[in-house]
């Protein structure tokens, strides 16, 4: 496993009317940037095995713990989390190294904010690449009242909206459990308890699975969210339909080349039109669940170093 005292000091940046926690690698090879962005509920920290790999191909790596999430700023208005001001700390992150644009790689929420990026902010994307979440194409109807429909008051993004609160407190009085539990790869095939996802993991005692870290590892994210709680990575969440919104008037078309990457056990489906949506897409799938990058490190930034390899020509030092 990554020797944690290995991974990067942070510094903090003041953007965008906040202050983001950026991890940086690769500071010699300015003018090649790769930006990370993480998922719920995560950290900088879940690219651990990604950020030395790219620093010695020859990246500028940035690593933010986005608004809401480690040392970062948490606003206390739940707009303040909606897709404008999230891709806009990522502009401002671009701006503040003096980058015109970059490569943007993203996991779970972290590339729904990478593909919105494309969508409200294109001149500063240079290439996507996305792990686990698909372009998630606006639909007809607004997107809790869509997933309500389908998955029902218990669905935990319909739960988190629909009972603002209730989810935050119980997670925040089991952080440990929770992340411990949520963390886990090759679970059975069970069907799903009844209830809220998350609020179950929360309150089981016993873990299902494997772990997909170390007890070391694992105190980076339970520290982190003891110092935050989960209200403002929660409201993120909170704010899907404000976002579509949002998105309303926008080309829904990404025309960046693209690279997404599947887990082939994740519970996330894949996208049946995403090249429809994405044109320049390339797709892969890992044998792996969710936590794509953390469960096959070695496979992932793999993937990533040959797609960049071959869209590039070559990645070569600047």
């Amino acid at each position: 496993m990554t020797n944690i005292t290995n991974f990067p000091q942070s510094t903090l940046v003041s953007v965008n009317g906040v202050a983001i926690e950026v991890f940086e690698a690769g500071q010699q090879n300015v003018g090649n940037p790769i930006v990370l962005c993480h998922g719920w509920p995560e950290h900088a920290f879940s690219w651990r095995f990604q950020i030395p790999a790219l620093a010695a191909a020859g990246f500028h790596v940035i690593v933010p713990n986005q608004r809401g999430y480690g040392k970062s700023s948490q606003p206390t208005e739940i707009t303040e989390y909606d897709i404008i001001h999230l891709t806009d700390d990522l502009a401002a992150i671009l701006d503040h190294f003096g980058y015109d644009d970059a490569i943007f790689v993203g996991h779970d929420w972290g590339a729904n904010v990478v593909w919105n990026m494309a969508l409200l902010h294109p001149d500063r994307v240079k290439k996507i690449i996305n792990l686990a979440l698909p372009y998630q194409v606006r639909t007809e109807i607004p997107w809790i009242e869509f997933m309500e429909a389908i998955f029902g008051t218990d669905n935990y993004f319909v739960h988190f909206n629909r009972r603002p609160g209730v989810a935050d407190a119980i997670l925040d009085q089991n952080i440990a459990q929770f992340l411990r539990n949520l963390f886990r790869k090759n679970h059975d095939e069970t069907p799903p308890e009844p209830g809220m996802m998350m609020i179950n993991l929360a309150c089981a005692k016993h873990p299902v699975g494997a772990p997909i870290m170390s007890d070391d590892e694992m105190a980076v994210f339970i520290n982190a969210f003891k110092e935050t709680g989960f209200t403002s990575s929660i409201n993120w969440y909170r704010n899907l339909d404000r976002n579509w919104q949002i998105l309303a008037n926008v080309d829904p078309i990404i025309h960046k080349p693209a690279l997404m990457i599947y887990g082939e056990r994740d519970t996330i489906p894949k996208s049946e039109s995403l090249e429809q949506f994405v044109p320049n897409v390339d797709v892969i799938s890992l044998d792996c669940g969710h936590w794509i990058q953390q469960e096959m490190p070695e496979e992932t930034t793999r993937a990533i170093l040959d797609w960049l390899s071959i869209d590039n020509g070559e990645v070569s030092n600047n």
